[in-house]
């Protein structure tokens, strides 16, 4: 007698739900937050644009780094506007669908934050030039270490062939 496997419904798999709606977000704040310093737009003071002004709100006392972004933190926002976007609408159909084959993607996506994110530029705000270390660690990590947090949380649930299935 064999064993089937069926995915399981949206509805049962209530984590992946939450990874939906956290990649969901992280796609938002990857077009407002990421694509701006990448394209070189200035936020160092207000100037009556939300995607400016948020920019600007955020980075003013917590990320100097950030604000006067050099040529390599650039090349790490655009890997996050044009590189990790994509892949952050592709995982949200992933999960919802319940597409199983997403795991290479999902291991690539996180080693790839965890390492630019997680050890580059946290090691530079916390460690590096007093110039731009950050002025506000708690705002700092508030909105960063999720961007570490959750894709470590994904490799977990990646963990297993098949993660949207179960046998009967």
């Amino acid at each position: 007698m064999g064993t089937t496997t069926a995915n399981l419904p949206l509805r049962e798999r209530k984590i992946d739900i939450f990874f939906a709606v956290i990649f969901s977000a992280f796609t938002v704040t990857s077009l407002i937050s990421d694509l701006l310093p990448t394209v070189g737009v200035d936020f160092s003071r207000p100037t009556g644009n939300f995607f400016v002004d948020s920019n600007y709100w955020y980075a003013h006392d917590a990320d100097p780094l950030f604000m006067h972004p050099p040529d390599w933190m650039r090349i790490v926002t655009g890997l996050s506007a044009f590189v990790y976007l994509p892949f952050y609408v592709v995982l949200v159909w992933c999960l919802v669908a319940g597409r199983n084959g997403i795991q290479l993607f999902a291991v690539v996506y996180a080693t790839m934050i965890v390492t630019l994110t997680g050890i580059v530029v946290f090691g530079v705000e916390f460690f590096g030039d007093p110039a731009t270390r950050t002025g506000n660690p708690a705002k700092f990590l508030a909105f960063n270490l999720p961007y570490v947090l959750v894709p470590l949380l994904l490799l977990v649930r990646m963990r297993r062939p098949l993660p949207f299935t179960r046998r009967f």
